[in-house]
């Protein structure tokens, strides 16, 4: 019986030959992120809790403030100062006003074969280089940052087999909302998401992020796709190699099986107040919106902003709108000037804001008040997410957010062309 890539990767951290779903096995974590959401109270752990407080290996570990940037309160100023002065006593890297963290994760770390804790529920992002990415507490995060190992219930597989290439104006954000919406929130509760098929191999590695990336919105431990020619081209660009490049068996066990046609995919939106309460974009053209977001570890890529740029430009954001745009990370925010796209957005009346978590996070940037209604590319659209209790969060792809801001209504990129 052979073993899926989850598999193959958590026998490699355990060092055994084979591991079956449901075996509890010790691993050695290749590699530990935390931000700005917790590492505070890691400190406090490490300093209060700990007889004999150490470090296995700094090397390993990455603290990156990404959620309240710039701080937003003494109190989290406070907080950022307890991680920025702990990094800097034990050498550990620290990032702060580079980016959210898991596109600073995907860009200068992340490697195929890895197994990564992160302290943040979107770890399972990694999976779009063939890595086991999962996000643990700040108590499981402590043990592996003070031990370098934990442990890991094998995780069974599901297989999401993708035919077909996504029709022009459709997005790989459109793709995984859809995906959700089928199998629900707890579709895949403490399971592998498995891309594969030859309409997995058809997209870039951005787009594998956003799969992976909103997983964990189906209840998913991690997701995960195998590391091609497209992801180790990825590596190289960055200068780095694999540590371990696996393929699921041809006689690998998946508890069970999907299959989506990517030709088939069209515009969808996840309504208030859940991330599975996904209908057709057409469906909700017409809800009057305060604000748009564009941004995120889901959507604030490179791509991303090209396709939110094209459709904003020689246009002017509906006045009673605001329309926050927000790049991943600094390389994308550079990116996006030398290509004209900022100056697109800022153009149009956009808000274009430092790289952070900002709206997704919904505590420091963009904060919607009473009633009031967001389009975001973020991850999460739960009551509250985004500020008052009665405001409302629509979800959808960039063009959506983009089309939405110009028309002052949530509107789909096709409606927005013919001047609908």
């Amino acid at each position: 019986m052979g073993m899926t890539i989850a598999e193959k990767i958590i026998a490699r951290a355990a060092g055994v030959e084979v591991v079956r779903a449901g075996d509890i096995h010790t691993v050695t974590l290749d590699r530990m992120m935390s931000n700005d959401g917790t590492t505070h109270l890691t400190v406090d752990m490490y300093h209060k809790k700990l007889n004999h407080p150490r470090i296995a290996d700094t090397k390993k570990m990455v603290f990156i403030v990404d959620h309240n940037v710039p701080s937003d309160s003494a109190k989290t100023a406070g907080s950022q100062k307890k991680m920025r002065d702990f990094a800097r006593e034990h050498g550990i890297d620290f990032w702060e006003g580079k980016g959210v963290c898991h596109q600073i994760m995907m860009e200068h770390y992340v490697c195929p074969g890895e197994l990564i804790f992160g302290a943040d529920s979107h770890t399972c992002t990694y999976g779009a280089l063939g890595a086991f990415g999962t996000g643990v507490g700040c108590t499981d995060l402590l043990y592996g940052m003070v031990t370098g190992t934990s442990w890991v219930l094998v995780p069974e597989t599901v297989k999401f087999n993708l035919t077909g290439t996504l029709p022009r104006g459709v997005y790989a954000r459109d793709l995984m909302l859809t995906i959700i919406g089928q199998i629900g929130a707890n579709g895949v509760n403490y399971q592998v998401m498995e891309f594969t098929g030859d309409g997995a191999r058809g997209l870039s590695v951005n787009e594998r992020m956003v799969l992976c990336n909103l997983a964990v919105e189906a209840g998913a431990k991690t997701a995960i796709f195998e590391a091609d020619d497209k992801a180790l081209a990825y590596l190289k660009e960055r200068g780095r190699e694999p540590k371990a490049v696996f393929v699921s068996d041809p006689d690998a066990v998946y508890v069970k099986e999907y299959t989506f046609d990517l030709s088939k995919i069209r515009p969808v939106v996840a309504k208030p107040d859940f991330v599975d309460a996904v209908v057709p974009a057409k469906d909700v053209c017409g809800v009057r919106i305060n604000e748009a977001f564009l941004g995120s570890c889901n959507n604030g890529r490179i791509d991303d902003l090209r396709v939110g740029a094209s459709i904003v430009k020689g246009k002017k954001v509906a006045d009673h709108v605001r329309f926050l745009v927000v790049p991943a990370s600094q390389q994308v925010y550079l990116q996006a000037m030398e290509e004209g796209l900022i100056q697109t957005f800022m153009e149009s009346g956009a808000i274009v804001m430092n790289p952070n978590c900002s709206v997704c996070w919904g505590s420091c940037q963009g904060v919607i008040g009473e009633n009031e209604v967001l389009i975001s590319t973020g991850t999460r659209n739960f009551k509250g997410r985004a500020g008052h209790p009665s405001s409302k969060v629509y979800l959808g792809s960039a063009a959506t957010v983009a089309a939405s801001a110009v028309k002052g209504e949530i509107c789909t990129e096709d409606m927005a062309a013919l001047g609908e």
